[in-house]
């Protein structure tokens, strides 16, 4: 027991405030700036470079640019800046994405099949019909709207294993991921914090320590899930969904459907 709350209390701590603070790149960033407002190449500029079989965008500064239906598979776009940019029905599989800056992007329809996109800043982005499907995702999505998205075998969880710039995660804060798929998903210890989940599919996904206090799941499935100190504080769920839930946190403060 004594060792089980070392535990517990050692996993609180990298879920800290402070922690989460950590991964917040927003601080002292003025969005203002050219860098964060404006972009360095034209879409004929991209579609050229493309054509001449260059991969590398990293570093680029592509903000408010339409780069909608653009096959950018495999492109290294990491620490790219696309803020605002237009990436609807894009594809993007396998495509690096890490610390990239995706401030309400529109990537709406887009496939992002296996990319990677670690310390990723893509707040309020509009990607419904998305699809992430096997990608590693641990950037912050907060107030994305995702409706309909696809997350199957895509890892949200934490990573354990760098913990220079705090504890890194998948942030779906306020999120809508209403009817988004996130079959075999590892979520372990994402943050689930108010997310707006009504008729998600969680079947067979990872949902251990995950903080969902606030979310909605009504209507929501966790066939075969693991939900094992997932907090459910104050979330919403259905009477159907108790026995799936058994081994969440704070179930008792759950509101029922």
């Amino acid at each position: 027991m004594k060792l089980r709350f070392l535990v517990g209390a050692g996993l609180a701590a990298l879920l800290s405030p402070f922690a989460a603070l950590a991964q917040d790149m927003l601080q002292g960033v003025d969005l203002t700036q050219p860098a964060y407002s404006q972009s360095e190449m034209s879409r004929a500029d991209v579609e050229a470079a493309l054509k001449s079989g260059q991969t590398d965008f990293s570093g680029k500064s592509l903000n408010g640019l339409d780069l909608s239906g653009l096959d950018l598979s495999g492109v290294n776009l990491r620490a790219a800046r696309l803020n605002k940019a237009r990436l609807s029905g894009a594809k993007l599989d396998g495509a690096i994405l890490d610390q990239a800056w995706m401030l309400q992007a529109d990537i709406t329809g887009a496939s992002l099949k296996g990319a990677h996109a670690f310390a990723a800043q893509m707040q309020k982005m509009r990607g419904d019909g998305a699809d992430f499907t096997g990608a590693r995702l641990a950037g912050d999505m907060s107030g994305a709207t995702l409706r309909g998205a696809k997350f199957n075998d895509a890892n949200l969880s934490a990573d354990m294993k760098n913990q220079s710039m705090g504890l890194m995660r998948a942030v779906l804060r306020s999120a809508i991921v209403e009817g988004a798929q996130f079959r075999k998903a590892n979520l372990m210890s994402a943050d689930l914090r108010f997310l707006h989940a009504a008729g998600a599919d969680f079947s067979q996904a990872n949902l251990m320590n995950a903080d969902a206090s606030g979310a909605d799941f009504t209507g929501a499935i966790f066939t075969g899930a693991m939900t094992k100190d997932l907090d459910v504080d104050s979330a919403q769920i259905d009477a159907a969904s108790e026995k799936a839930l058994e081994h969440a946190q704070h179930l008792d403060r759950a509101r029922r459907q």
